[in-house]
């Protein structure tokens, strides 16, 4: 016989489990975090023993205990199944929601022109995009899937190369002379764009850096200091000087010319790489499998470490 009289329990319980604490999961399902601990503590007593533990420290962090871990797996697939056998009933009225966090100016530089491919072969399911330059708790279930410019190695989630990155120097073509032509002589004396918040351990080429390589290290050119890369492009595109910038980000930008891709001779790779990241929990998920897949196809990448 099915203990269906306790879903509610369940429910509670795999969200807080999912989220590391109660206000995560009171926050998901539209109650109290009180109402969600009352709900855990009553399968708890229904059970006979504690299923998480319980910390003061962070942000209300709850582990699970002993076998409830293996437990949590069949309750969250026990979960999608109900939710899928709803929609199913409720046809093709059916939607569903997958979250998607990333930078805000990768979003808006990247990932926002892209979504309306992705809409168009997935009709029954919204995206919410959760726009933070924070990395994201996916493994507690802040996200379904997040798109991180990084050197890897994130605990707790699968991540998936998307592509490598390099550093381009750009302007907005209107300080480009009428012939088109670009000199070191014109180069010199333009305004300086500084991005003050360069990514940490990328090896990204400085000012001073590219200077030295054309050959004018002792250049004395004005700067506008910016500690925002997304205002960066802006200022960019707006002429108020040249800048260097990752490529991925404003290669829609100089694809419709909106910005000019100067000394196109140099290379500036960087360390970091655009990553697709995960926990596997959530890739079970339908709609977030269906998006997962959908952007490596996009970015021209078969690879897919999960199978078929």
């Amino acid at each position: 016989m099915r203990s269906l009289s306790r879903l509610k329990w369940l429910q509670a319980f795999e969200a807080a489990a999912r989220h590391g604490s109660f206000t995560g999961a009171a926050n998901e399902l539209g109650v109290t975090p009180a109402a969600i601990g009352q709900s855990v503590r009553l399968l708890e007593e229904w059970i006979g023993r504690p299923l998480l533990t319980r910390s003061r420290f962070g942000s209300e962090r709850l582990a699970l205990i002993g076998e409830a871990q293996s437990a949590l797996d069949d309750i969250t697939q026990g979960l999608d199944r109900l939710e899928s056998g709803l929609n199913k009933l409720r046809g093709s009225a059916a939607r569903s929601v997958v979250v998607i966090t990333a930078s805000q100016v990768l979003v808006m530089n990247w990932l926002m022109p892209r979504l309306n491919r992705f809409s168009e072969h997935h009709e029954t399911i919204d995206v919410r995009l959760d726009v933070a330059d924070r990395l994201i708790d996916l493994t507690h279930g802040e996200a379904d899937i997040g798109i991180r410019c990084g050197p890897g190695g994130w605990p707790g989630v699968v991540a998936t190369w998307l592509m490598d990155e390099e550093m381009v120097a750009v302007c907005s073509p209107t300080l480009v002379p009428a012939d088109g032509i670009t000199t070191l002589e014109w180069f010199l004396q333009q305004k300086l764009i500084q991005d003050d918040t360069p990514p940490p351990g990328a090896n990204a080429p400085t000012w001073e850096s590219v200077l030295t390589q054309l050959g004018e290290p002792n250049s004395k050119q004005g700067r506008l200091h910016i500690n925002s890369t997304a205002a960066v492009i802006l200022a960019a595109m707006g002429g108020r000087g040249i800048t260097l910038v990752r490529k991925a980000l404003v290669q829609q930008d100089l694809d419709l010319g909106r910005l000019v891709q100067l000394f196109p001779e140099y290379a500036w790779p960087i360390n970091w790489s655009y990553y697709l990241v995960c926990s596997a929990a959530s890739l079970k998920r339908t709609e977030v499998r269906a998006f997962y897949d959908w952007v490596l196809e996009d970015v021209g990448k078969g690879y897919n470490p999960f199978g078929a």
